[in-house]
Parts: C-alpha cells; sequence; structure tokens
C-alpha cells in the first residue's frame, strides 16, 4: 500500500499554525508532562518553559492510503514448494515474543520531547482556572476606555465608510430626484434604433417619425438628468463611528496569608512559598486588575511586600488570628468592600496558640468570610501527615478548629499539600472554573 506524507516545510520556518494545532491534539499529555515537572521546579524557575515528552503513539504523522476494498487490482505472488491454496500453516516453535535474550539488531523509538516556551507553558498551566464569582464591578479612573459604536457620520477616515449605509443614502436621493436607471436608457436607445431600422412600428398606431422624435426628446432628458444627478454624492457618505467609554472593571483583591513561625521547618516553608508563587502568576497573568496583599505572621502579623514575604527569614511563635486582623486593617485602609472582589488564601502547618484557638476560626467565620467572595486554607504537612486525603481526617489544631467553619460558609475550602506533586492538584481544585471537570 503506497503512503503519502506530507512533510513540506513552511517558507522560513513560519511553522506556528503547524506548533498550535500539536499542542491542540497532544494537550492532555503536555498537562500530564507539566503537573510532573512541577515536582522537580525550584521557586524562581516555576513560570519558565521547558522540555516535555509524551508518548510516541501519540504524535503519528497523518498517512494517506488507499483503501483496500475499493478499486480493482491484480496481484502476483511468488510461489513455493511446500504449501499450496488452502494449506493451514502451524504456529512456530516457542510461541511470539517473551524471549529473555536480548537482540543484536532492531530499532525502536524514544518519547517525544520538544521543548515549550514560557507563554506556551503558562497557556497550558492555567488553562480552565479562574477567581469564583468575580461579581463587583465598578468604572475606574484608572481604566482604559473601550471603544464602542456609535451610529454613523457624514465625516471619517476612508477605513471607516461604510458601503452600505453609503449606497442605501445614495439610492435614496437618486429615487427622489428622478435620475433614471442606467437600464432605462439603454431600453430606449434599443426601441430607438429598431424604429429607425424599420424593425418595428410604434404599437399605438402612431407614426414611426413621431414616436421617434419623442424617443430623441426623452434621451436627451434622460441623459441631462444623469450627468446631473450623479451616482455617488459627498452628502451620500456615511461613517461607523466610534467612541471611547470607560469600561467596568471588575476589581479583586487577593490576601496572601502565610505562617512563618518556628513550627514551620525550611521544606514546609518552600512548599507553601511554591503555592503562593503558583498563585500569584495565575493573577498576574490572567487578570487585569488585581491586587495582592502579602501578610506574614508569626505571634505577630505584618504587611509586606513581594521581597519580604518570599525570602525574608523571620520566625517566632504562632498567633494566627493576628494575620486575619491584619488583614481587617487593611481592608478597612484601601479596599472598600462595596467595590473590591476579596479573596483569602492561607498557608499554615495547622498549628496554633492554645490559647488561640476558639479566636482564630471566630474571627475568620464572623468577620473575614463575610467580607470574601471566596477563601482556601493550604495546610503545609509533614510528608505521611497528609496521608488521610484531600479533605477531613485532618488531626491539627487548626484544621479540628475550621471543621465549623467550612460547614457555615460553603465559599471556605480546605486542601493539603505533603509534597511538590500535590501543588499543582490542589491549586487546580481550588481555582477551576465552574462546569469544568478534570
Amino acid at each position: 500500500m503506497d503512503s503519502i506524507i506530507d512533510r513540506r516545510q513552511q517558507p522560513r520556518g513560519k511553522n506556528l499554525g503547524n506548533r498550535q494545532r500539536f499542542l491542540r491534539r497532544a494537550r492532555s499529555h503536555i498537562r500530564r508532562s507539566i503537573r510532573e515537572n512541577l515536582r522537580e521546579r525550584g521557586v524562581s524557575d516555576a513560570d519558565q518553559g521547558g522540555a516535555v515528552a509524551i508518548p510516541e503513539d501519540e504524535v503519528h504523522e497523518p498517512q494517506f492510503g488507499q483503501d483496500p476494498d475499493a478499486g480493482a487490482r491484480e496481484r502476483v505472488l511468488p510461489g513455493n514448494r511446500d504449501f499450496v491454496e488452502g494449506d493451514r500453516i502451524q504456529r512456530p516453535e516457542g510461541g511470539q515474543g517473551g524471549g529473555s535474550q536480548g537482540s543484536d539488531s532492531g530499532e525502536g523509538e524514544d518519547s517525544f520531547t520538544f521543548e515549550l516556551s514560557r507563554e506556551e507553558f503558562l497557556d497550558v498551566f492555567f488553562e480552565d482556572l479562574e477567581l469564583p464569582d468575580l461579581v463587583k464591578s465598578r468604572v475606574s479612573g484608572e481604566s482604559a476606555a473601550e471603544p464602542r459604536r456609535a451610529g454613523f457620520t457624514t465625516t471619517g477616515p476612508p477605513v471607516r465608510m461604510s458601503l452600505e449605509r453609503t449606497m442605501r443614502h445614495s439610492m435614496a436621493r437618486r429615487v427622489a430626484l428622478g435620475r433614471p436607471t442606467q437600464a432605462a436608457v439603454e431600453a430606449m436607445e434599443r426601441e430607438l434604433e429598431d424604429l429607425r431600422s424599420g424593425r418595428i412600428q410604434p404599437a399605438d398606431g402612431r407614426a414611426a417619425e413621431t414616436r421617434i422624435a419623442e424617443l430623441e426628446a426623452m434621451l436627451t432628458r434622460a441623459q441631462e438628468r444623469r450627468r446631473t444627478v450623479p451616482f455617488i454624492d459627498p452628502i451620500d457618505l456615511r461613517y461607523s463611528h466610534v467612541e471611547s467609554v470607560p469600561k467596568p472593571v471588575s476589581q479583586a483583591v487577593m490576601f496572601c496569608l502565610m505562617d512563618v513561625s518556628g513550627s514551620m521547618d525550611e521544606a514546609m516553608k518552600d512548599l507553601a512559598k511554591r503555592f503562593f508563587i503558583l498563585l500569584h502568576l495565575f493573577l498576574k497573568r490572567e487578570y487585569e486588575r488585581v491586587e495582592l496583599v502579602f501578610i506574614r505572621h508569626t505571634q505577630y502579623a505584618q504587611e509586606v511586600d513581594e521581597e519580604a514575604f518570599f525570602h525574608s527569614r523571620q520566625t517566632g511563635g504562632t498567633i494566627v488570628s493576628s494575620a486575619f486582623d491584619e488583614m481587617l486593617r487593611v481592608i478597612d485602609e484601601r479596599y472598600p468592600v462595596d467595590d473590591w472582589n476579596i479573596y483569602l488564601a492561607q498557608a499554615s502547618d495547622g498549628d496554633n496558640w492554645p490559647q488561640d484557638l476558639d479566636r482564630c476560626p471566630r474571627v475568620l467565620s464572623e468577620q473575614v468570610l463575610p467580607l470574601c467572595q471566596y477563601g482556601a486554607y493550604v495546610e503545609v504537612a509533614r510528608g505521611a501527615a497528609a496521608g488521610a486525603g484531600l479533605l477531613g481526617g485532618g488531626n491539627s489544631d487548626l484544621w479540628r478548629s475550621y471543621d465549623a467553619v467550612t460547614q457555615q460558609h460553603e465559599h471556605f475550602a480546605r486542601r493539603r499539600i505533603a509534597d511538590p506533586g500535590d501543588i499543582f492538584p490542589v491549586f487546580q481544585d481550588l481555582f477551576r472554573r465552574k462546569g469544568v471537570t478534570t
């Protein structure tokens, strides 16, 4: 069977269209490979592209072949001395495959590996994710104006000329001013030529000379009218008009609360940082008007900048409610609840000062979550401590104190992270777009 494989290269290496089609075909395998890559990535290179590998079976080239059941063909097969038509061939001794010894020849193919750019990597990484219930909008003076169609005008650049509207006004003017059509002029010219040649006679019985004189006068007036009434006049021109109007912008602020107390060792802090870096990349890439507020806490909480949040070595005791107090202070000073969509992301190892175990969930439930569109608590566990699963079964002090909170507030979620491989599934689970399934 003949096969045709198209390996033509696009001129000057312009293969962007082919690359995008390939990424769409192999998207599920690319997502799986990216998830595995996250296990090995450090905090600083979480947003970089890189090599991904997918099974060779998934990248077969399209082939065109002859239909074996169509057409007519003749075959000449080589003969042999051992078999004739109808003989049954015995199975070779040893069966098929299963040999344990190596071979001194043969071929094979490894997994197909290729490089993803940073933009391609992030496109796949964050697809089907969103901030839940992003509904509060207002007209912000800092937002860019949005162009909007606003009817038609009689002046404008040529590129915005509306041919349909221009021709509509031209036709209405020509009809109103009685401009004869080209078809009407041609009909009079044909009748005049037929009368002059004697091929026809006037239908009303008049003399041919009388009708000829009448047609000549009518034709003169029609041609004069066509000259004085143009087909297109400047007053017919219409241009699409576009106005810039303020665009309502959905504003959101994400509060990132991270426990940096002494009970959080470096490995646990690294997991928490990885989660927040992933969240930071997601928000900055997908949303235009999203601000981030970074709050670190020990027994005291403090709003810090991005550099201090990810790299400061501050440590101490643990009072979780101090972070909520700091969050409420910032909201009261800078983020009116009527104008801002407020989100919460908290990361901790689950330890808390015993005297704070009652106040912490109360502040969260009664003061913080009523202001939030969505809240997420990520507990950074040590290895087997997360073996109970993503939901329920936790035995840390903070996890148990949040049991009542999760029952009272449907927009509050809890998850556990034990190693880098858990980060992406948990992140995807927390911020998956509604209606999208894995």
